[in-house]
C-alpha cells in the first residue's frame, strides 16, 4: 500500500517538480510587481495573469502527457487543456494534472494499436494528422464537457481549505503532513497537491500560506538539534553536517532516518508543524510562490511584503517546539541512537521483500562503468548523494565510474548499481530489476558508501 501510494504521489509531483523553476519565475514578478508588491509596476503585473491562466497550466500537462508517452503524448495533453482553460475562469491545475497522465495514456494505446500498420511512407502523414484530429476531439471535450466538472471539483476543494483557514485548523494539517513526510511523500504533497492551490490563491490574493505547509524546515531543524546535543552514537555526530543541508540546503529527507530510528518523534515534528503554522496564521504569514528546495534562503527569497516576521517566527516556533519535544522523547527513550544499527536492522526488514534483498546482496560482477543515486524526485538528496559517493570514489582512485542521481521511478536501464534510501528500495527494484541496490539510511555518513568503494577496488 505504501508502494502504491508512493508511485501516485510521484505521478502527481512529477508533473510540477521540473517546472517548479517556472512557478518561482511567476513568483517573483508576483512579489515585485502587483499593486502591493515592492516595486509596483501595472505593465509587468499584466504577466501574472496568463502566467497562472495559461502557462503553468500548459506546462504541467505537457509535463504530466510526455511522463506517460514521450512529446506526442504530452502535445495531445497541452492542447486538450487549453479546452479547460478557456472554460473556466479559474487557473486549471486540477485539470491539467488530471487530463496530462490521460492525454499520455490515450496516446500511448493509440500509437501501440496502429503500430507496424502504417505503409512505409505515410508515418509523418499519419502521426501528425492522428494526433490533430484526437487533439481536436478532446479539446472540444474538454471546453463543453470536463471544464465545468473540473471547476466544481475545484470549488468543493477550495471550499474544504477555506474552511480550515476561517476555523483556524490548519494546524490540524500537520498530522497528516508530518508522517507523510516521512514515508517519502513530501514532493507529492507540496507540489502535487499544495503548490497548485496556492498558486491559485496567490493569482486571487497575491500570497497565500499554504506554501509554507510542508516547505517549513523547523521541525526537521528542531529535532536535528535536539540529536546534536542529545543524541548517541554516530547519530550526534552526523546531526550537525545534517543541520546544515537541511535548513540551508533545503534537502528536507536528510531528517527522516533520524526519525525512524525512534519513531516517536514524529510527535515532536507534528507538534512542531502545527506550532509553525499556528503562528504564520495569527501574524499573516505567506509567500508569494514555491520555495524549492525547502531552504530557509529559498522561502525568505519568496517571502511576500509585509510576512517577514510571520515567516521567521513561524519557522522559529516550530523549530522550537520540535526541538523541546525531541528532547524530551531522545532522554526517555535512552536509546543508542545509532545510524549503522538502524541501517542494518532496516535491511533485515527488507529481507522479507521477495527480490530487494537478493538485488542488494548480489556481488559485483563485470565492470562496472555506471552508478546512479536515486530518491523520490530525483533532485534532492539524491543529488547529494551522489556527490557524496563522487569523492569517495575520487579519493579511492577510482575516476571513471559515471555516477548520476534519478528519480526512483525513472531508473536509466543502463545502470549497473542503484544506491537509494531503505523506504525506496521496493520501487528501485521495480524500476531497474537488474542493476544491483545499495540501500542506505544515512544520506551523509552511510557506511554502505564505503563498503561499495572497497567492492568496487576489489573488482577491478
Amino acid at each position: 500500500m505504501k508502494q502504491k501510494v508512493q508511485l501516485f504521489g510521484r505521478t502527481l509531483s512529477a508533473m510540477v517538480m521540473p517546472n517548479i523553476a517556472a512557478f518561482i519565475a511567476w513568483g517573483f514578478i508576483t512579489a515585485l510587481f502587483i499593486g502591493d508588491g515592492w516595486i509596483p509596476n501595472e505593465k509587468f503585473a499584466a504577466l501574472v495573469g496568463p502566467m497562472s491562466s495559461v502557462l503553468l497550466p500548459l506546462l504541467i500537462a505537457f509535463t504530466g502527457g510526455f511522463n506517460v508517452s514521450g512529446h506526442r503524448g504530452g502535445v495531445l495533453a497541452a492542447i486538450t487543456t487549453m479546452g479547460l482553460i478557456v472554460g473556466s475562469d479559474i487557473p486549471m491545475f486540477l485539470g491539467a494534472m488530471i487530463m496530462g497522465p490521460l492525454c499520455g495514456w490515450v496516446m500511448k494505446k493509440f500509437d501501440k494499436a496502429i503500430e507496424g500498420k502504417v505503409k512505409a511512407g505515410f508515418e509523418m502523414l499519419v502521426n501528425n494528422f492522428s494526433l490533430g484530429l484526437i487533439g481536436l476531439a478532446f479539446v472540444l471535450l474538454a471546453l463543453q464537457v470536463a471544464a465545468p466538472v473540473v471547476s466544481s471539483l475545484n470549488t468543493v476543494m477550495a471550499a474544504g481549505v477555506n474552511f480550515f483557514v476561517e476555523h483556524s485548523l490548519l494546524p490540524l494539517a500537520s498530522i497528516l503532513i508530518e508522517p507523510a513526510k516521512v514515508l517519502f511523500l513530501n514532493n507529492a504533497i507540496n507540489h502535487g497537491i499544495l503548490t497548485p492551490i496556492a498558486t491559485q490563491e496567490v493569482a486571487e490574493a497575491g500570497k497565500s500560506l499554504l506554501f509554507l505547509l510542508e516547505a517549513n524546515p523547523g521541525p526537521g531543524l528542531g529535532i536535528l538539534l535536539a540529536y546534536c546535543f542529545f543524541g548517541k552514537g554516530s547519530a550526534k555526530s552526523s546531526a550537525p553536517g545534517a543541520v546544515i543541508i537541511h535548513f540551508l540546503g533545503g534537502i528536507h529527507e536528510i531528517y527522516f532516518p533520524y526519525i525512524l530510528m525512534n519513531p516517536l518523534l514524529l510527535i515532536a515534528a507534528i507538534a512542531g508543524g502545527a506550532t509553525g503554522i499556528l503562528v504564520e496564521t495569527i501574524l499573516g504569514a505567506a509567500l508569494t510562490g514555491a520555495a524549492a528546495p525547502g531552504s530557509i534562503l529559498a522561502i525568505l527569497a519568496m517571502t511576500a511584503p509585509g510576512s517577514y516576521v510571520g515567516v521567521i517566527a513561524g519557522v522559529a516556533a516550530a523549530a522550537g517546539v520540535s526541538f523541546a519535544l525531541s528532547m524530551v522523547i531522545l532522554k526517555v527513550a535512552g536509546k543508542d541512537e545509532d545510524l549503522e544499527a538502524a541501517s542494518a536492522q532496516m535491511k533485515e526488514m527488507k529481507a522479507e521483500s521477495k527480490g530487494t534483498a537478493a538485488s542488494s546482496d548480489n556481488a559485483i560482477t563485470g565492470k562496472v562503468n555506471f552508478i546512479v543515486f536515486a530518491c523520490d524526485a530525483g533532485m534532492g538528496s539524491s543529488a547529494m548523494g551522489a556527490t557524496v559517493l563522487k569523492k569517495k570514489l575520487t579519493a579511492a582512485g577510482i575516476t571513471d565510474i559515471k555516477v548520476e542521481h534519478a528519480p526512483v521511478s525513472s531508473i536509466p536501464k543502463d545502470a549497473q548499481i542503484v544506491v537509494t534510501h531503505q523506504s525506496l528500495g521496493e520501487r528501485a527494484a521495480a524500476s531497474n530489476p537488474s542493476a544491483k541496490l545499495v540501500l542506505i539510511t544515512n544520506f551523509l555518513g552511510a557506511p554502505e558508501y564505503d563498503t561499495l568503494v572497497e567492492e568496487l577496488k576489489q573488482n577491478r
